[in-house]
């Protein structure tokens, strides 16, 4: 099932996101969690796709067994460190597992790449191929708060809209701790005409260390809501696992309840963490 017959239904889509282990001998353990996180109906399920091409073969694997089990998946595709032929060849194996949705990356650049050997520069490149290649839905990524290489956020909304005038049939944004965030940068898009569905996505903070992360990777803002939270029950992780997913279940009801249909949840390969927000929203959902 393509992605945008998903998220323009009627009824809220609420869909997770699994990303393949690096090494051979975790991808059993991540498969058993993405089957886990299956058993729950999700929308849809993404599954990441390293930068540089290393877990394309547990990508692929995942998203076909997801398919098998009735959950439409969503592979990532990064195209930076790739050339023209190895995405030819990543597509024509997508297609042979029946696998239909693509979310375009251009990817981060690798510690170490030469710069000169990049055939792709940006994410609307990459979807212009896929296109020419036919028979997939495209979903491309979005910084509600800019992306960090952009001059400030008209550029980067520029460049959102070259994306879709390339064959981006839809969008997912980066994570965002503050609704109104959102909403502010939903209604540049609608000025700038850029007029795909936007996929809302939400990741639930369980523990104290993954702001550490998130603060050294994203310039995502952090309300001094979300802050007291991580001061106040940080050193407790039992109470900062169910005050994360608390907070995270809050951000999506504010979200359905504004009009916003479709979220995405970054569960970051815990079962137990996307359970209990499904949990939270069951009456919703139904």
């Amino acid at each position: 099932m393509k992605i945008t017959e998903i998220i323009n239904g009627a009824k809220p889509s609420l869909s997770f996101e699994v990303f393949p282990p690096k090494t051979s001998e975790k991808f059993d353990g991540v498969l058993a969690a993405a089957c886990e996180i299956a058993k729950l109906k999700p929308s849809y399920m993404s599954v990441t796709y390293g930068a540089g091409g290393g877990t394309s073969e547990y990508t692929t694997a995942i998203c076909r067994e997801l398919n098998g089990r009735g959950v439409t998946s969503l592979a990532h595709l990064t195209c930076v460190s790739s050339d023209r032929s190895r995405i030819e060849l990543e597509l024509g194996n997508l297609r042979a597992q029946g696998i239909e949705n693509i979310l375009a990356l251009r990817g981060d650049i690798p510690e170490g790449f030469d710069r000169s050997r990049i055939s792709y520069s940006h994410a609307s490149e990459l979807v212009k191929e896929i296109v020419e290649f036919g028979g997939f839905c495209i979903g491309g990524a979005c910084y509600p708060e800019g992306h960090p290489e952009s001059a400030n956020i008209s550029d980067d909304i520029e460049g959102l809209k070259k994306k879709v005038d390339s064959g981006c049939e839809f969008l997912t944004t980066q994570m965002f701790f503050d609704n109104n965030i959102l909403y502010n940068f939903l209604y540049r898009l609608l000025k700038a005409g850029v007029n795909v569905p936007v996929v809302a996505g939400i990741m639930p903070v369980t523990a104290a260390a993954q702001i550490k992360r998130l603060c050294s990777i994203s310039s995502t803002a952090l309300p001094q809501r979300f802050i007291r939270i991580v001061d106040r029950y940080g050193d407790n992780p039992a109470a900062m696992k169910q005050a994360g997913i608390a907070y995270a279940t809050e951000q999506i009801i504010d979200l359905f309840a504004n009009g916003i249909n479709a979220v995405h949840v970054y569960s970051m390969n815990k079962p137990d963490v996307a359970a209990a927000i499904r949990r939270n929203l069951s009456e919703i959902l139904s």
